[in-house]
């Protein structure tokens, strides 16, 4: 509740939390255009592949050109100003970094970025969800025993839902399920990037959408299923809650009757369970879009624990089941980057996350967009061969399933039908692929759990 009062200190001693920024795409230019505003944070360097466009999208958001001409870290650091660079390794091995935010949304470079600031002793902030939800559980772990944070990034669904999970338990009340809206069709796991932007939205074209940064690979990930089980994968391992074992069913209601559907079957919802993660749609099966809808936002639904709480809801007119036992609190938008700078305060001034993995529950397993071919090359997240499908993580090790964040560049070695779990043993695994940070991390995190890799099961 002091965040702000802990920042300003900061400034006024001439302290401030240094951040070091990888990938400046849509989530790091967002935060960037807060940083300048927020006291007590100073990023003193970003590190893109593309540093002219770092250049472009600080000069579109207001920065002075003066604040991003810092020729080194150490000039960035003694005038507060930032330093621009093609090379992450020199902000991961740098001594003037606090916080690292890990923002490019690829798995094994996230791996790698995440594994380095940790050994350096930097709190890491992961806004690269896809690498937490394939091994977020090995390099949390590894951060508690360096003694620094591994967090979710708030501005994010996921970290914002594990927010809400943590205010309902904290209050003493038994979670019934957690998740987020998103547009949904069944139809839309075919959605390639040259129809995600048919979909996306009536007003945004490709012309707009590569203006403003919009990765048409990350967006077809977004509305073509992946993304959503990617971040609820995150907040299961977070928070404990499971998935169903069908996956997601991304049921359609809108925000007044998520009392009444995010429920038990057995109390008139449609969950198989309490203690379930769900993503709920904001358009039913027969394309009507719902009013009232929660596209944007997240929720949690949480159960009275007995009649004279039951008695309190309804004293102060919380929308419930019929039974009165069951009601649900949710937040109808989530601002992305524009609120990073919650997570970056909480790690460097409280040595606290705002979400992070404690066990293995859920992952994410690769699924065919269409009937492929003999040799078809797989081309992962947000792609024309496959998207990725939740999955509880005991199912999808049994049948070794390949996680959505391996599922690149490779060749299939029989044919695979459309709607089909892809496994291990579906494809050709390069012998270079596995010495990759990612592929190791994983191997590590599966091997922690006593079990041998199902992908070095199939290359024996």
């Amino acid at each position: 509740m002091n965040l702000f009062g802990l920042l300003q200190a900061r400034k006024e001693n001439n302290n401030p939390i240094r951040v070091g920024l990888i990938g400046a795409g849509k989530f790091g230019t967002m935060f960037l255009s807060q940083a300048l505003k927020t006291p007590g944070i100073h990023v003193v360097a970003i590190a893109d592949l593309n540093p002219d466009r770092i250049k472009e999208h600080l000069a579109e958001i207001g920065w002075p050109p003066e604040k991003y001409a810092a020729r080194s870290l150490e000039k960035a650091k003694h005038d507060g100003s930032t330093h621009i660079t093609d090379d992450s390794q020199v902000l991961l091995s740098a001594d003037q970094m606090d916080v690292i935010v890990e923002a490019t949304g690829n798995p094994d470079v996230g791996v790698r970025h995440a594994l380095a600031a940790i050994e350096q002793k930097n709190h890491i902030v992961m806004v690269n969800v896809e690498a937490d939800a394939l091994c977020g559980p090995l390099l949390a772990k590894k951060a508690r025993d360096a003694n620094v944070v591994y967090t979710l990034a708030y501005g994010d669904q996921p970290a914002l839902i594990c927010e809400q999970v943590d205010w309902a338990r904290t209050c003493g009340f038994e979670v019934v399920a957690a998740g987020k809206g998103t547009l949904y069709m069944p139809d839309f796991h075919a959605i390639t990037p040259e129809t995600v932007w048919d979909h996306y939205h009536g007003d945004i074209t490709p012309e707009r959408a590569e203006k403003n940064g919009m990765n048409p690979r990350m967006f077809t990930s977004f509305i073509d299923g992946t993304k959503s089980g990617i971040e609820m994968a995150a907040v299961a391992n977070a928070t404990g809650l499971l998935p169903s074992p069908q996956g997601l069913t991304f049921p359609a209601c809108n925000v007044e009757e998520i009392a009444t559907t995010l429920i038990p079957q057995v109390n008139g919802g449609l969950l198989d369970r309490k203690g379930q993660v769900e993503v709920i749609s904001s358009r039913t099966r027969n394309g009507v879009d719902i009013a009232h809808d929660l596209r944007w936002g997240v929720y949690v639904t949480f159960e009275a624990p007995s009649d004279y709480v039951r008695r309190c809801f309804a004293d102060y007119g919380l929308v419930t089941d019929v039974s009165g036992r069951y009601t649900a609190l949710w937040r109808p938008y989530h601002l992305i980057g524009l609120e990073l700078g919650v997570s970056i305060a909480w790690a460097a001034l409280m040595g606290q996350s705002t979400g992070t993995p404690k066990s293995f529950l859920s992952d994410v397993v690769t699924v065919a967009k269409r009937n492929l071919d003999v040799s078809e090359i797989l081309d992962g997240e947000g792609g024309f061969t496959v998207w990725g499908q939740l999955m509880p993580a005991n199912t999808s090790l049994d049948k070794g399933a390949i996680p959505i964040g391996l599922a690149n560049e490779l060749a299939l070695k029989k044919p695979i039908q459309e709607g089909q779990v892809i496994t291990w043993s579906d494809v050709d695994i390069p012998i270079a692929k596995l010495s990759s940070y990612s592929y190791k991390a994983r191997h590590e995190m599966e091997l922690s759990l006593g079990i041998e890799p199902p992908c070095l099961q199939a290359t024996n």
